[in-house]
């Protein structure tokens, strides 16, 4: 264990150095984030301007939610962007030198690299988190903070499972470069409360395929009362995407074939 940290150390270093070397474009892609952070805002703001409320969702409610999905997101783009690179390792080959060292192939390709130039869109996450809660003016008791917190850990879980289950398709779809649209694509489902989609979808998004856990229970539990059996709901579900992602990879790993064969 004691090992792993210590990669993973010098891991983080590398990256802040790498940031370090072109600090203009650390400072423009934080800037360019928080940009989209606030249009995003103002759509919302748009939006609430001709209604009070979407499936029962409040403005303030939307804004927790919104910027619960934004934490999330970037904090996955910033702690596992190695995992985008996995299809260009199997096109180039140089997956090969990583299921060759004495180390977890998992834990390489998935901590490898960071995207420190997300940390902008994290901190303005949190600003409007704390906006939205504000603007709800509802009780937050220290039961609904942790199962806040709990599930944010589970929905983040969650978007590590699909990235690493997308990225380890390219093990038998060589020439697929865009997966990691497709991952882009599904977030901006969770980006959206569930209540607003129809019955049977809504049902497959809680439980099938768990997009409306990584946001909406989060948001429920803090500011719309929602039950704990939903933390519960999505704690197993964290686990369950884990478990299967990870043997996916293993499992996959058994069928990629060398670029030097």
């Amino acid at each position: 264990m004691r090992r792993y940290w210590r990669i993973y150390k010098v891991f983080f270093t590398s990256s802040f150095q790498r940031e370090l070397e072109f600090r203009a474009n650390f400072i423009a892609k934080n800037i360019q984030n928080c940009v989209w952070v606030v249009f995003f805002v103002l759509i919302v703001g748009v939006i609430f301007q001709n209604t009070n409320e979407i499936a029962g969702w409040r403005q303030g409610e939307v804004l927790v939610l919104v910027s619960t999905c934004m934490v999330l997101s970037s904090l996955h783009s910033a702690l596992f962007m190695s995992l985008m690179e996995i299809p260009e390792q199997v096109r180039r080959g140089s997956l090969d030198f990583v299921v060759t060292k004495p180390v977890s192939s998992l834990f390489w390709v998935s901590v490898r690299r960071f995207d420190l130039g997300k940390l902008g869109s994290v901190l303005v996450g949190f600003i409007l988190l704390v906006y939205g809660v504000w603007q709800t003016q509802a009780p937050i008791s220290p039961l609904a903070v942790f199962l806040y917190g709990w599930t944010s850990l589970c929905g983040l879980a969650l978007l590590y499972a699909l990235a690493l289950f997308l990225m380890t398709l390219a093990i038998f779809f060589t020439r697929v470069d865009n997966l990691w649209v497709l991952g882009e694509t599904m977030v901006d489902v969770a980006r959206f409360p569930v209540d607003v989609y129809p019955g049977t979808f809504r049902t497959l998004l809680v439980y099938a395929i768990p997009l409306g856990l990584i946001a909406t229970i989060p948001a429920g539990l803090l500011v719309k009362g929602f039950g704990t059996d939903l933390a519960l709901l999505s704690t197993i579900w964290a686990i369950a995407a884990c478990c299967l992602a990870t043997l996916f990879w293993k499992k996959s790993l058994m069928r990629y074939t060398s670029a030097s064969s």
